[in-house]
């Protein structure tokens, strides 16, 4: 991440760390609030000339993106193009974002575009950025309190039937935003999301909610995640995401005896070990208190 300091002059230099490097640029001013504000810029531009935007590249960094988003041959399913799509812009526009999760995921996306464009002969050389391994796994779930909040003071009644069905589902925002009723079945969901199509299992409770549900949700990624965060500072429930339903969703479920094998399942993940990563911390502080 990159820091400000003040030299004796009064002016601010911005200093990157890279490969155990350090990288300073002048900021060219001697206010504080101008240069904190240029920060993502130059600290962009520092990155961008390390990545790639030299005269003995083939292919500037923006340019090579351009070509790895539009390249038809990856292995990837729909939601995995749109969040590499979301991810490069975003750091061609800003730079590393200072969210830790967010910035690790950028970095090991402009990792693997250098490295497929020297693969393919588009660039001289590969270079890594360092930081794709420095994320914390996020363990927020809802307590039994918030829950009812959510689901009783949530004026909007779409949104707050929303809200209740991806808990009830324990599916992601990308799997339920628009569903089709074509893939509505007799107890289960049609979906295509993070891993691609699967299976989402429709609870009696969640029947319930989409029996009534007329029309059918039609909402956008933004939406969602804008709306839920409005919703949650009305209710004064801090540190809350979207997201964090579908954990307390699985949560709750362990905790009421299921098996992590069945929660793995019902939450779609690849394996059962990717389940036990995410709920292992959880459920080390509701285990019972013991003598020895």
């Amino acid at each position: 991440m990159a820091s400000i300091y003040r030299k004796k002059t009064g002016i601010y230099y911005i200093s990157v760390m890279f490969q155990n490097k350090r990288i300073t640029r002048s900021l060219g001013t001697r206010f504080y609030k101008v240069a904190k504000n240029l920060i993502p810029q130059i600290e962009k531009e520092i990155y961008a000339a390390i990545l790639g935007e030299k005269k003995n590249q083939k292919l500037s960094f923006p340019e090579l993106v351009e070509k790895y988003l539009i390249c038809t041959n990856h292995p990837w399913v729909h939601s995995t193009r749109m969040r590499y799509n979301y991810l490069l812009r975003g750091y061609l526009e800003n730079g590393l974002p200072n969210q830790a999760t967010t910035r690790a995921m950028t970095i090991r996306v402009v990792n693997a575009c250098n490295n497929w464009g020297y693969k393919h002969c588009l660039i001289v050389k590969p270079t890594r950025l360092e930081g794709g391994s420095k994320w914390k796994l996020r363990n927020r779930v809802f307590s039994r309190m918030e829950l009812d909040l959510l689901f009783k003071q949530i004026t909007d009644k779409d949104f707050n039937s929303f809200v209740r069905f991806a808990y009830y589902t324990g599916a992601r925002s990308g799997e339920i935003r628009s569903i089709q009723a074509e893939n509505i079945k007799d107890g289960y969901l049609l979906v295509t999301g993070k891993t691609g199509a699967r299976t989402v299992k429709i609870s009696t409770q969640a029947g319930k909610i989409i029996q009534g549900q007329d029309p059918l949700w039609s909402y956008s990624k933004d939406y969602v995640s804008h709306r839920f965060k409005q919703q949650v500072r009305k209710l004064g429930i801090k540190d809350a995401r979207f997201h964090d339903l579908r954990r307390t969703f699985g949560l709750n479920l362990i905790k009421q005896g299921m098996s992590i094998y069945k929660v793995s399942k019902l939450l779609g993940h690849s394996s059962v070990r990717t389940t036990e990563q995410h709920y292992a911390p959880l459920l080390t502080v509701e285990i019972e208190d013991f003598i020895l």
